[in-house]
């Protein structure tokens, strides 16, 4: 495609659309697209130089050269059938992601978690080392405020979506796979060994010259290395990997640990984001932008600066004592580990979850109910449905609860709305408290009204 030309993005305002839609922008491309309504991530696109619909209509798609979706839209969408009448290609928003990331040196992070997290740290250790790297990421980083750009360096950045088999599309240079786990599995036939066969696949399409990025701690990868074809390069906290941390320090929003290169020392890092789980997404951060040029030194002082990815792990506010941090924590395995990063404050732990999908509730339903234990206080809301998604019968939060209370923590409760939390919480925290929400759908809102609601009863 040639920069002058237009594309029309369908579900524009998505985190994933909207990053691809700013580097088309900021490439010089003319770009358009339609949304349910309209939020920040449009309203910047808008700024930039985007035309934005509200809603969908047939017209919107003329004049255009190509035309992206993404997968949470409706198959009969109005926009796509008339594309298609017209002859305009239609791609999806993967395909859009692989012909940018393939035509340059891409950078590709999987994994069940932490994707966003270590795409935003490579991509800030980057920019901070003056690599001008390309990003496209589902969450904003902090430090800069946004969740992609159009950069000048030869590196593009991006998260691979294992959830829909998408990340099959793209031939990285660097592939990094942080973690495995059964989620998703809807779009797997229900069977694990395909969804990690799809992994393996992708681990394998590594471009001549480049290296599999693998946590050797994850049974799952560990098992795969043999299968692999890529070159690769392991890291770890318990196996002998080739990168190795050590003497782990956790503290109160913030973790070092000392590097290991096979058995020499590299140095110390310091992180000003909490838990293990960050241990790990920064050695993966590490020897990717070890294989991109840079050096330890480099990286170690530039990693330190790194303070988060929107919805990871986000403070929100810190009102009389009571802190509220919100966290896109919507799988066991993520419930655990950012309720044990809560545990370095010392705070009592108050953790809000609303689960996410009635097939990831069904598939997850025990997992689930064992992933409390570590918390004070929990409190449980009702499953947050993507439009379309069908209830399965016997999977209710209140079911969950149940189980919970038997399982890993009594002290649990069912509130079915984010209005009643918020109620509940305004009237109940006090001093010394952690707030903590957590889940991938509409949760952080319960999270801005308790701080401004705290903020208002402070001042009475």
């Amino acid at each position: 495609m040639k920069a002058e030309q237009h594309v029309h993005f369908i579900g524009i305002g998505g985190y994933g659309m909207s990053a691809i839609a700013k580097v088309m922008l900021e490439i010089g491309f003319k770009v358009s697209g339609s949304d349910v309504a309209h939020q920040e991530l449009t309203e910047k696109l808008i700024a930039q130089g985007a035309t934005v619909y509200l809603g969908h209509e047939a017209v919107q798609v003329e004049g255009a050269d190509l035309v992206v979706y993404s997968t949470a839209l409706a198959k009969d969408n109005i926009e796509v059938q008339r594309a298609e009448q017209l002859g305009i290609p239609v791609i999806h928003r993967s395909e859009m992601l692989a012909r940018l990331m393939n035509e340059r040196k891409g950078i590709a992070i999987a994994g069940a978690h932490g994707k966003t997290t270590t795409s935003s740290m490579i991509s800030l250790v980057m920019h901070l080392n003056h690599q001008d790297p390309t990003y496209i990421i589902g969450g904003e980083i902090m430090n800069l405020g946004s969740n992609a750009k159009a950069g000048k360096g030869e590196y593009v950045i991006a998260e691979a979506d294992e959830s829909d088999g998408s990340f099959l599309q793209y031939t990285p240079n660097i592939a990094v796979v942080i973690n495995i786990e059964a989620d998703h599995l809807e779009n797997y036939d229900g069977d694990f060994n395909k969804l990690k066969l799809a992994y393996a696949q992708f681990l394998s399409q590594v471009k001549d010259g480049g290296k599999a990025v693998v946590c050797l701690d994850d049974p799952n990868l560990k098992e795969m290395l043999p299968h692999l074809k890529s070159k690769v390069v392991t890291y770890g906290i318990k196996e002998q990997a080739d990168y190795r941390a050590a003497n782990i320090q956790l503290g109160d929003r913030k973790v070092s640990f000392d590097v290991f290169y096979l058995e020499a020392k590299l140095g110390q890092i310091t992180l000003s984001v909490p838990g293990k789980h960050n241990v790990y997404n920064a050695l993966a951060t590490l020897i990717t932008c070890l294989e991109a040029g840079l050096s330890f030194e480099q990286i170690a002082n530039t990693i330190t600066e790194f303070n988060g990815a929107k919805r990871r792990y986000q403070v929100l506010g810190d009102v009389d004592g009571i802190l509220v941090i919100d966290d896109y924590a919507h799988h066991p395995t993520e419930i655990e580990a950012t309720i044990a990063a809560s545990k370095a404050s010392g705070k009592k732990i108050i953790a809000v979850f609303q689960p996410q999908r009635y097939t990831r509730t069904f598939y997850l339903f025990d997992q689930f109910s064992r992933a409390f234990a570590e918390a004070d206080e929990v409190i449980i809301t009702d499953i947050y449905s993507p439009a379309g998604e069908k209830q399965i019968e016997g999977i209710t939060s209140a079911k969950l609860v149940e189980l919970i209370r038997i399982n890993s923590n009594p002290q649990v409760t069912y509130f079915p709305s984010k209005e009643e939390v918020q109620a509940y919480l305004i009237n109940h925290v006090q001093s010394g408290d952690l707030v903590l929400t957590m889940g991938a759908g509409d949760i952080w809102k319960a999270a801005v009204g308790l701080v401004k609601g705290l903020k208002s009863k402070s001042l009475t």
